[in-house]
């Protein structure tokens, strides 16, 4: 019997939206590199994306869990949730660092769908995901910040108003700790664009709308600094945190999509006279992705849970995406060993998904750092860098 399912109705609901967007919907964006415009249209006009924006904003003020819940749903029926998901993970940092003055003035065209907050700026070259080693900078000159640098690798500006910006505003050498001196910028995309910022499209192996960014004497008013001017590090945390969960979620919508995808097809495909189901060699398999899965799925749930209740959850939400994120590669291989060569026909969407989420083991943090994280935090070991 699988996991008892958190926010029951949600999950009902967006796998009925979900319904109108079938595999050929996705496949033919893939073909064309296209991105999912109606989705994100119908997703928003459902409410889905302002699922986390307080009620007094146009939002539907529900927490962390319930925006796991809807990507969750979006990932397990064959969607993917990549083209709009940084808009509920975001909020992180908007709405715990934001000004009120901020918040009245983004937020309900953000719920209304009339704003797009869909780009997070943060990953550089030369930095990779040591984030305090930024080089974008950003200097006061009156009641604007000019900034200069690049980001790579970040997906959806071409496809977003708002951006949420780290920068540095203090000299990594010229602070007592190497996180401290960044700071938090929201930056009007509309205005932006040929005016300090040039967008730049990357092709990736999925289908993501990836980009870099290149900033040129950038100006951003003043009042656009979210929190405190050089403590920003701790501002992206909150986006960092979420993001993970909501992106262990993901993963866990991916697993719980090959699984069933493989299982419908072993009971189906007949090959020396009896459904290949019927093979230990494809049973146990399948039968351990589904306990990994699961045991994934509780540990999304405690991370999500721990940051609802405002409590520190930056191992829970590294371990939550460590763990969601294997369990998913290990179902995609499954499924993929399980189909053979018709797992590699575009028909089955199963190619599309298994290079969709493969990505999860690099980014938003590499499976490396995490356990680098673990190690030092939880089994108090040394540093390695």
């Amino acid at each position: 019997m699988a996991l008892e399912q958190t926010y029951p109705e949600i999950r009902s609901a967006v796998s009925a939206l979900c319904a109108q967007f079938p595999g050929e919907y996705w496949r033919k964006l893939d073909e064309d590199r296209a991105y999912p415009t109606a989705f994100v249209q119908a997703l928003t006009a459902a409410g889905y994306l302002a699922t986390l924006i307080p009620q007094e904003y146009g939002g539907a003020g529900l927490p962390l869990g319930a925006g796991c819940a809807v990507l969750e749903e979006v990932h397990r029926s064959g969607g993917n949730g990549a083209a709009c998901h940084a808009q509920m993970y975001t909020m992180g940092t908007l709405l715990r660092h934001g000004s009120d003055e901020q918040k009245q003035r983004y937020l309900p065209a953000i719920a209304s769908g009339e704003l797009r907050l869909q780009a997070f700026g943060v990953t550089e070259p030369g930095s990779g995901t040591d984030t305090s080693r930024i080089r974008t900078n950003a200097r006061r000159d009156g009641e604007h910040y000019v900034v200069n640098g690049q980001k790579v690798f970040i997906s959806r500006a071409e496809h977003s108003d708002l951006m949420i910006l780290l920068v540095r505003t203090t000299p990594r050498e010229q602070c007592a700790k190497h996180t401290d001196g960044m700071s938090v910028l929201l930056v009007d995309m509309r205005e932006a664009v040929g005016n300090g910022l040039s967008i730049t499209s990357i092709d990736t192996m999925m289908n993501h709308a990836s980009t870099a960014l290149f900033f040129d004497d950038l100006r951003v008013p003043v009042r656009n600094l979210i929190g405190v001017e050089g403590q920003g590090f701790r501002c992206i945390l909150d986006g960092m945190n979420a993001e993970r969960i909501l992106i262990a979620a993901e993963c866990i919508g991916d697993a719980r999509w090959f699984i069933a995808k493989a299982s419908d097809y072993a009971r189906e495909r007949n090959v020396f006279d009896r459904p290949i189901g019927a093979n230990q060699g494809i049973q146990f398999p399948l039968a351990r992705a589904y306990a990994q899965t699961e045991a994934a799925a509780l540990m999304v749930q405690q991370a999500a849970d721990l940051y609802d209740a405002g409590r520190p959850t930056g191992s829970q939400a590294n371990m939550a995406k460590l763990l969601a994120s294997e369990a998913a590669w290990f179902a995609a291989d499954t499924c993929i060993q399980t189909f053979g060569g018709y797992g590699f026909a575009t028909e089955y969407d199963v190619e599309r998904k298994f290079r969709e989420t493969r990505l999860y083991q690099v980014a938003p943090i590499s499976t490396n750092l995490i356990l680098s994280h673990i190690a030092t935090r939880e089994l108090d070991l040394p540093r390695s860098f």
